[in-house]
C-alpha cells in the first residue's frame, strides 16, 4: 500500500525550516505532496507558478517529493491527492494553537485525514517567510543563507528589486 502524506503552505518564500520539515516527512511515506497555496490574508511576494518553482528547485534531490500548486481548502487538496495524512510543522507556542485549531477543523471536515505536526528544529524555531521578506533587502548573501536555501537568494533578490521599482514608477491617473 502507497502511503501519501501532503505537507500545505504558501511557502513565500520556502525557507530552510519549510525545508527541514519536507526532507523529515518525506521520511513518513512513500510519497510527499508539498501544495503550495495561497494565504489569503497576506500580500504574496512570489506567484504561485514562481513559488512551486522554487520549492521543486530546492527539493529536486528528494525522489518522494512532489510539488503542486492548489486552491481552496488544504483538507480538500490532501482528500484530491488522494492521501490520509497531513503534515504541518510547529515552531512555536502560537503556530501550536493556530495547528491545533485547524487539525481539529480539518478533522472535522473530512474524519479520514489526520494531521501529524512535526516540531521544528531548534535552529528553525524562529524563522518565517515574513521575517525572510523583512530582512532580505538589509542582509548579505551569507546572512540570508542562514534562513532559506542558498538556490534562491538570488530570485529573492531579484523580486525584491522588481517590486522596488515597480514601488518607485510614478502612478497615473
Amino acid at each position: 500500500m502507497t502511503r501519501i502524506a501532503v505537507y500545505t503552505g504558501s511557502f513565500d518564500p520556502i525557507t530552510l525550516g519549510h525545508l527541514n520539515v519536507i526532507e523529515r516527512g518525506s521520511r513518513f511515506a512513500n510519497q510527499l505532496i508539498v501544495g503550495v497555496g495561497t494565504n489569503i490574508e497576506k500580500q504574496p511576494l512570489f506567484s504561485v507558478t514562481e513559488r512551486v518553482e522554487l520549492v521543486r528547485t530546492v527539493t529536486n534531490g528528494l525522489g518522494n517529493v512532489e510539488v503542486r500548486p492548489f486552491t481552496g481548502l488544504a483538507v480538500q487538496f490532501v482528500h484530491d491527492c488522494g492521501a490520509q495524512v497531513i503534515i504541518r510543522g510547529i515552531r512555536t507556542l502560537s503556530d501550536m494553537e493556530h495547528e491545533f485549531t485547524m487539525a481539529l477543523t480539518n478533522r472535522k471536515l473530512d474524519p479520514a485525514i489526520e494531521t501529524v505536526f512535526l516540531m521544528a528544529d531548534e535552529q528553525y524555531s524562529h524563522v518565517s517567510s515574513s521575517l525572510i521578506r523583512q530582512i532580505a533587502a538589509l542582509a548579505n548573501d551569507e546572512e540570508l543563507s542562514q534562513f532559506v536555501p542558498s538556490e534562491i537568494i538570488s530570485c529573492i533578490r531579484t523580486k525584491l528589486r522588481d517590486q522596488m521599482r515597480s514601488s518607485d514608477m510614478p502612478q497615473s491617473g
